[in-house]
């Protein structure tokens, strides 16, 4: 494949081009490190694609939430559409890591459950950047967390050729190394099917396809790629490769020598115990670890097997882990997309995981070993960065900083649409002012945004405009996905003319529909009331033609002062661009992202919010499997956002069950 190529008839617009031109020439001139300073709807995806073009990099772009993630990978993927596009998010629909609490003495084990289709797109991912020259990866954080060494992998690998000597007991004997498993029943990704000299292979990263690898004798006769849905070959090959079932891959060849380093340090470990007489913890983490080396021994894996990964990959103590970082090599690029958000939680993720494992380590569940199963820590993470651009409307003095004042601004929205207009009124009598200007919204038939402080505030706010008539909604963070899906789209439909909120209407919630956003305590101190806040949340009403945002404060403060400086600054841009080429703004028009796909579907799960206090455990489960099938037939037809959004109602759905047998 020669190169990246765009597969789009759009064409930059605004400030996309110039944009581009001088993220593009810097990187040919050798800056490493540049921020893009993008306004929300300015076409930053765009930008960031003819930027992947012109320089031909590998390029992974790395964002703070997989829902995010999720949307950029759709977008990449219709921008690259003969390229190799890939996801990586964790692959768990539920995670609950394995902790200690000393204060109650209680110990929870590890509780997971994995979504076999993202751990097929995470495995896919590993193999492009293995096998492919150009590839995208869209990636949560989940990408500075340890991962196969890419050594193994690259070692761990069949290749097979039409032609080739090759003994059949020999080559089912090396799929069972590669972790498959052999299932003549149903071929899903990760086993193979074996009826005399034929062997069906269904690789662990693929789901449309599988490998017949047809012998005769020791010589293999024929390789053919084979239609899952309809038997039909697809493509007859010379040559293929197969990668590994699973991204975690046992060495079995170094297991001997790992274990015994594993002993050795369960000599050490119970020795320190017993010297401090710890009698109960080297009781404990004997008996844990012995259990853990026969299963490894038996079984090629046990429990927990990833804290014992520095033994496994014959790491030194402290060693920086394998991450999908150490697949993009030499000369590659990495893009923080909402980098004031993704930045901070790649800074605190190290600190997070290591509380936790010094507590089991403490009392004796793990052996100190396991502090090296872990995310990168900063430095690490820095450290394996070649070019890298910050992305966000609201960049931290950090980035700014790190790319020495290299900050190209995108402030142009194609659309025309501008900035929304900032008015300040008094907290004095702000509940009345705030009713009239609701009911102007009303009349115009348009929607309301209201953000304060406390949940107190938002609960007295929200009762108080329904006795004056409002058809209004709280949406705080103890509402499950189920229930805030549904308000947001609710009020799109026009059940809701308002919805009340603390921190939900950030980032991430563009609801073209609102055309005022009223700001409580806009003057007060503090994180949510901070210059980088309060332009995310004036965003909120940059959607529509006619967006306002009403600031109730009795004081300018500094960060108010800044935000609403720089939307002025960012509205008086738009509008001398708007002028020039004669565009009158006109309100984003958004199709509503229905809950489910069917009517009996949506009135299936409907039925569960009127029962909420006695839910119907008959009704709940009738919905999850619906829910699920929808959520893997969206998975294979590779509409990953809407898979997530089916896979977290099926979770919400399923506690409801739980709790109702209590």
């Amino acid at each position: 494949m020669a190169g990246f190529k765009l597969t789009t008839k759009m064409t930059p617009k605004g400030d996309q081009q110039g944009a581009i031109d001088k993220l593009t020439k810097n990187i040919k001139n050798g800056i490493k490190s540049q921020v893009l300073l993008g306004a929300t709807g300015t076409g930053k995806t765009f930008t960031i694609a003819n930027v992947i073009k012109n320089t031909q990099k590998n390029t992974l772009v790395i964002v703070h939430n997989k829902t995010l993630a999720a949307q950029l990978y759709s977008e990449f993927k219709e921008l690259f559409k003969e390229n190799k596009v890939e996801y990586y998010v964790s692959y768990f629909d539920f995670y609950q890591p394995e902790a200690y609490i000393p204060r109650t003495d209680t110990y929870i084990e590890k509780t997971a459950k994995q979504n076999q289709e993202i751990e097929m797109l995470r495995l896919s991912t590993i193999n492009s950047l293995a096998t492919e020259k150009n590839v995208i990866v869209v990636a949560s954080v989940a990408a500075i967390y340890a991962s196969v060494a890419p050594e193994d992998f690259n070692t761990f690998r069949i290749i097979l050729a039409r032609d080739q000597k090759m003994n059949l007991k020999q080559f089912t004997y090396d799929l069972v190394r590669l972790q498959y498993q052999r299932n003549n029943v149903d071929l899903s990704p990760g086993t193979f099917k074996k009826k005399g000299d034929v062997v069906e292979v269904a690789p662990g990263y693929a789901d449309d396809y599988y490998l017949r690898i047809s012998f005769f004798g020791d010589v293999i006769e024929d390789i053919a790629k084979v239609d899952v849905l309809t038997g039909n070959v697809q493509e007859k090959l010379k040559l293929c490769v197969i990668a590994p079932a699973n991204e975690y891959i046992m060495n079995h060849d170094r297991l001997e020598e790992s274990i015994s380093r594993i002993k050795s340090e369960l000599i050490e470990t119970e020795k320190k115990f017993k010297l401090n007489d710890k009698l109960l913890e080297a009781q404990r983490i004997h008996e844990r670890t012995m259990r853990d080396i026969e299963s490894m021994q038996e079984l090629g894996y046990c429990s927990g097997i990833e804290n014992y990964s520095r033994h496994l990959e014959l790491r030194k103590a402290g060693e920086t882990p394998y991450t999908l970082f150490d697949y993009f090599k030499n000369d590659w690029l990495l893009v923080v997309d909402e980098c004031h958000m993704t930045i901070p939680q790649v800074r605190g993720m190290y600190n997070t995981d290591r509380s936790r494992k010094e507590t089991l380590v403490k009392y004796g569940f793990r052996l100190p070993s396991a502090l090296d199963n872990r995310p990168l820590n900063f430095d690490e993470f820095n450290s394996k960065l070649d070019n890298i651009i910050y992305v966000s409307a609201t960049p931290n003095e950090y980035e700014i900083q790190k790319s020495n004042n290299n900050v190209i601004e995108q402030i142009v929205r194609p659309t025309g649409l501008l900035d929304p207009i900032i008015e300040i009124h008094p907290s004095k009598y702000q509940i009345d002012d705030l009713v009239v200007e609701l009911q102007k919204q009303v009349d115009k038939k348009e929607k309301t945004f209201i953000t304060v402080l406390t949940i107190k505030m938002a609960e007295s706010l929200t009762e108080y405009l329904k006795n004056q008539k409002f058809k209004v909604a709280y949406l705080h963070n103890e509402l499950k996905t189920l229930d805030r899906a549904k308000i947001i789209n609710d009020l799109r439909r026009g059940k809701y003319d308002v919805i009340v909120g603390i921190n939900l209407l950030r980032e991430g919630l563009d609801v073209p529909e609102v055309s005022l956003v009223a700001i409580f305590d806009a003057d007060k101190p503090g994180f949510f009331r901070n210059d980088k806040a309060l332009l995310q949340t004036f965003g909120r009403a940059a959607r529509n033609a006619n967006g306002r945002v009403i600031l109730y404060a009795d004081t300018i403060t500094e960060a108010m002062k800044i935000a609403i400086d720089e939307t002025n600054r960012r509205r008086k841009i738009q509008e001398e661009y708007n002028k020039k080429y004669k565009i009158v703004p006109k309100t984003i028009v958004k199709p509503i992202f229905e809950d489910l796909k069917s009517k009996d579907d949506q009135k299936a799960v409907e039925a569960i919010f009127h029962s909420r206090n006695k839910p119907n455990a008959e009704k709940t489960t009738k919905a999850i499997n619906i829910l699920r099938k929808e959520m893997l037939e969206a998975a294979k037809n590779q509409e990953y956002e809407r898979a997530a959004y089916l896979r977290d109602l099926i979770i919400d759905l399923e506690g409801q069950i739980k709790q109702s047998k209590k």
